[in-house]
């Protein structure tokens, strides 16, 4: 954890010394983590003048991951030098509003055939965070100290405000009488009502209670990193997390043709774009939970999944009112139930602030399901 960090100068290195062994972070930024984001940037203007074909897109993707791993070095690199929770919270905007970006421009590429797009996306970020990276990190956590503890207070505060946000944006556009529709003042509200959660729940986490998101041993802690470091990591995150999402856009042709040919369910597409964009939040906090550090686990996947809904349901919310497009929100009833359970679920496995690998074994089943009933409606 950060308390057990031990500063060396040496040959420019800062490094921490814990249980899990000597893990190490250049003063001097690796070069493989701006070579993968490079090479994904041109693999994207290559794309412009080249046709799609089965080796670039075998290309895109190897560099997608590549660029992911980029992006969650620099992430970490943040987040030990500005310290909890805002580390954490880096990440999360940084990705979700590069998310956004890619829906919205998706919705004025094809408006009709896209309406459904933010809802699935969204809802598939819900459940690949509260299923899958949750229950992922329980049980990498779980299998390797057997009980880990968080701050309750925290996970409360998030999973109190991610029920209200699922409610208002995902639930109640069919009980509004335009089902699955709002109509625009209806909109216009619950795009007004997300900011104002989202908004309320960073004060809280930032300013007000940010003790909550910390344990003991890590408050007011912070580590050495030079400021030319951390601006170069800042950089280069944003840099990564274009790279990943553009390169999420180029392989999404592929995707839909693989959907259409597997004649599974459009709402897949919505799943994969998720399941991309969320990857470097994924991947960051189940390194977390194997460092013992599950509290900044919870911070970067309820945060991404606050995000997720609190800034991308204004943005498209806007798009639409301005555009006179049409925004498909509320979900299905298989759909539905799969939320509530998730919310429930997570309010019982997250309500006693100490955690073992059964909790983790049971989200990753909810996820499975979850992925089953997506391709299997």
């Amino acid at each position: 954890m950060l308390s057990s960090f031990s500063q060396s100068r040496t040959s420019g290195w800062i490094s921490r010394d814990c249980e899990l062994g000597l893990d190490v972070i250049a003063e001097r930024t690796p070069s493989w983590t701006w070579i993968w984001p490079t090479t994904g940037a041109a693999v994207i203007l290559i794309k412009q003048f080249v046709s799609s074909g089965g080796s670039v897109t075998t290309i895109a993707a190897i560099t997608l991951i590549g660029a992911v791993f980029a992006a969650v070095y620099h992430a970490e690199v943040l987040a030990h030098r500005i310290g909890e929770p805002f580390g954490t919270l880096v990440l999360a905007l940084a990705v979700t509003t590069i998310e956004t970006a890619l829906i919205v421009s998706m919705m004025l590429a094809a408006p009709a055939e896209q309406a459904a797009l933010a809802r699935d996306t969204v809802f598939a970020a819900v459940m690949i965070v509260c299923n899958g990276t949750v229950g992922a990190c329980l049980l990498a956590g779980g299998t390797r100290f057997g009980e880990q503890g968080f701050q309750l207070q925290g996970a409360s505060a998030a999973l109190a405000v991610l029920a209200a946000l699922t409610s208002m944006t995902l639930i109640f556009p069919n009980f509004t009488g335009g089902d699955p529709y709002y109509s625009s003042s209806q909109l216009a509200f619950a795009a007004l009502v997300s900011l104002v959660l989202y908004g309320s729940f960073i004060f809280i986490q930032t300013v007000r209670h940010r003790d909550y998101f910390l344990l003991e041993e890590t408050k007011d802690e912070h580590i050495a990193i030079s400021t030319k470091t951390a601006a170069a990591s800042a950089a280069l995150l944003f840099v990564s997390l274009v790279v990943i999402v553009a390169l999420a856009k180029v392989l999404t042709p592929a995707v839909e043709a693989g959907v259409t040919y597997l004649n599974s369910p459009k709402a897949v597409v919505g799943i994969v774009i998720a399941a991309l964009v969320l990857l470097p939040e994924s991947l960051a906090a189940v390194r977390a939970a194997r460092k013992n550090q599950l509290q900044t686990s919870l911070n970067l996947a309820l945060g991404s999944a606050l995000a997720t809904i609190g800034l991308t349901i204004p943005a498209v919310a806007t798009v639409s009112l301005l555009t006179n497009q049409p925004l498909e929100l509320g979900l299905e009833l298989k759909d539905r139930d799969m939320l509530g359970l998730t919310i429930i679920l997570s309010v019982i496995t997250l309500g006693t602030g100490r955690t073992t690998l059964l909790q983790g074994v049971v989200h990753l089943v909810l996820f499975a399901a979850f992925l089953f009933f997506a391709f299997v409606p």
